[in-house]
């Protein structure tokens, strides 16, 4: 049996709204149809953001650490729903047998080819500037918040959702989508996994929200399922194969820079 291990815990709660939405995509009509999933939540690992700025200690030892225990226990891909652990990326895939699902490319995937399309991250994303690869790969023009302006929401946001207050965090997002509506951006990367959560807490707008947990999730699953990895036997019967539209391919996200 195959496995989707997650490193998790950065933060909890991105985690478990991870799991939640790899549970809704999988097509399943009993708990054996759903696909086997191994999560290490390890939320010691230093802090990414300041860690790529500069301002703390490096977390790819732990990060490393982390994707050797899921190694250990055979896992055949990876997620890890933390979007600034992209950054390093690379690192991570080349001490791992397993591959590891990119999770810019999957929220990357959705945008509008040609649109241009707002990201909002963590400063330490932003610096990396792995969904600014991804978008200029696709030819997609892209904004990113002002350091001095939006960006402060942006922060207030993240560090509300990870201290338990995503309604609280809904206002500064809104605050945010505000501006970008009229600045004329159309399409908006979550590109944290914190910020999906307050996203949970916003008022009604017409833009197109790119989730990139969703997306991760949805690339997980489809690697999974394209595998048979939800094919159980029970009492001669193979589970139900059958996922419509929830699940959209994604081979391509599944390894590589």
């Amino acid at each position: 049996m195959s496995f989707i291990g997650v490193l998790g815990g950065m933060g909890p709660a991105a985690t478990v709204d991870f799991m939640a939405k790899l549970v809704a995509l999988t097509p399943a009509r009993r708990d054996q149809d759903h696909l086997p999933v191994v999560v290490v939540s390890l939320p010691r690992i230093p802090a990414r953001s300041p860690a790529i700025l500069g301002h703390d200690q490096d977390p790819l030892p732990a990060l490393a650490d982390g994707i050797e225990r899921l190694n250990r226990v055979n896992v055949g891909v990876i997620a890890i729903p933390c979007s600034t652990s992209h950054h390093w990326y690379g690192q991570l895939s080349a001490v791992s047998r397993a591959p590891i699902l990119h999770i810019a490319r999957a929220a990357v995937s959705r945008a509008p080819r040609g649109a241009r399309t707002l990201i909002l991250a963590t400063r330490g994303a932003l610096a990396s500037g792995f969904f600014q690869r991804e978008l200029a790969a696709r030819e997609t023009p892209f904004d990113i918040p002002s350091p001095d302006d939006d960006q402060v929401l942006v922060d207030d946001c993240i560090r509300l959702v990870k201290a338990g207050q995503p309604a609280l965090a809904g206002a500064f997002l809104n605050r945010v989508l505000a501006s970008a509506r009229e600045h004329g951006v159309r399409t908006v990367i979550l590109g944290c996994t914190e910020l999906p959560l307050a996203a949970a807490h916003i008022e009604r707008h017409e833009l197109q929200l790119i989730d990139c947990t969703l997306e991760l999730a949805r690339c997980a699953v489809d690697y999974a399922v394209r595998r048979g990895w939800n094919l159980a036997t029970h009492a001669g019967q193979r589970s139900w194969q059958g996922h419509g539209s929830r699940a959209v391919p994604c081979a391509e996200l599944n390894s590589g820079g």
